[in-house]
């Protein structure tokens, strides 16, 4: 196997934040410029390039206005978690009229042209004009479920690739916390014990420098892992649906159904796939079987491409080490799930992607999508709503 020669990580964070510096300030000069001139059409904005560059975005081969049934939005739904974001959007659309959602009428709604984070089956029932949806996260099983979606051909976007590198850095904290087992010395520091070099109760410390990390989905979320771990002399190996190919940072990339094969080899497992058929319950009781002693278990993709029961019979035996789970099936994990109180596990409320940061790369993907979308450009994370990403 070819290992290919390590990046300058640093080199490459620094490169990256300097890179988003000037996103931010490019897009708080643009919109003075364009609210200060009055400009009739929403201009391009100088921070594009500079955004697809640092999050590597995809931008659709062909401009929207090629689309069928396309023209600039008259009326836009607009999910109220976005009621802050309002004078932006309004600033990339001037002459679509924005509503939040529990503002809009019965009228309002049959005529939406399109929708920011809105798709629910009631809602595109009403709404029989619309063209477009950005949903606001880069998971969208619940909006491609929707019928209608696919019956009506909508274009569909998403926020993949602006939360990655926010859940990376949980990703790393939880493998540290657990191959440091930072959560057993914590419980000793609230009883104001000092655990002794000879104490046989506790446990062994590990490094993360050599041990090897498989990354299940190397999309947006994943790479950002895999270039982190990488970064701490970690061995990196992944699978991804769409190919072989992957960055110089990973050692081997596999198909999915190298799955079981290359978790032999990982010490630490790491979900980061989207929900379809095909990952739906792919973490089971099989899974965990082939799993070496000592292995961890890291997910932040979806819960329900874990089995349950499966998982904390794995955690219970002792044939798996740990787990940091992020996600969880169902949620809210219910009080009396066994999970909360199984040892070296770590749970956190589906919260890695809630970060000022990325919420500035969320929110800056949503106005620039509507800016394209309403110009007729080429759009940003179209998703293929066939395959569910």
């Amino acid at each position: 196997m070819l290992v290919r020669p390590r990046v300058d990580f640093c080199g490459t964070a620094r490169r990256v934040l300097i890179a988003a510096a000037a996103t931010v300030t490019l897009c708080v000069a643009a919109t003075g410029a364009r609210a200060a001139t009055a400009q009739p059409a929403p201009a391009a904005a100088p921070s594009a390039a500079h955004l697809i560059e640092t999050l590597g975005l995809h931008v659709a081969p062909q401009p929207v206005r090629e689309r069928q049934g396309w023209h600039s939005p008259r009326i836009v739904l607009v999910n109220p978690e976005l009621h802050e974001l309002l004078p932006q959007l309004q600033q990339a659309a001037p002459h679509a009229k924005l509503i939040e959602m529990s503002a809009a009428s019965a009228r309002e709604l049959a005529g939406a042209d399109a929708a920011l984070g809105v798709c629910s089956a009631e809602v595109l029932s009403k709404a029989k004009q619309l063209q477009w949806i950005q949903w606001l996260a880069a998971g969208v099983e619940r909006c491609v479920q929707q019928p209608l979606v696919r019956e009506r051909h909508m274009l569909l976007t998403n926020l993949q690739r602006t939360m990655g590198p926010s859940m990376a850095e949980h990703v790393l904290g939880m493998m540290l916390v657990l191959s440091r087992h930072l959560d057993y010395f914590l419980k000793q520091q609230q009883q104001a014990h000092w655990v002794k070099d000879d104490d046989a109760r506790a446990p062994q410390l590990a490094d993360l420098e050599g041990r090897t990390v498989l990354v299940v989905g190397l999309g947006g979320i994943g790479t950002e892992v895999a270039r982190r771990a990488h970064a701490f002399g970690m061995r990196v190996i992944a699978t991804r649906a769409s190919g072989r190919t992957g960055p110089d940072f990973v050692s081997y990339v596999g198909l999915p159904d190298e799955l079981p094969k290359l978790a032999k080899d990982a010490d630490f497992i790491v979900n980061c796939t989207p929900l379809t058929p095909q990952t739906t319950g792919v973490f089971n009781k099989e899974f965990f079987a082939t799993l070496k002693p000592g292995a961890y278990f890291i997910s932040v993709g979806r819960g329900r491409s874990t089995v349950t029961a499966d998982l904390i019979a794995a955690l219970a035996s002792g044939g798996l080490a740990g787990a940091g789970l992020d996600v969880v099936d169902p949620e809210p994990l219910p009080p009396d799930s066994p999970l909360w109180h199984l040892p070296n596990v770590i749970i956190t409320p589906h919260v890695s992607a809630d970060t000022p940061f990325a919420e500035e790369q969320r929110n800056a993907v949503v106005v620039e999508n509507l800016r394209r979308y309403a110009a007729g450009e080429p759009m940003l994370s179209v998703v293929d709503v066939e395959r569910g990403y």
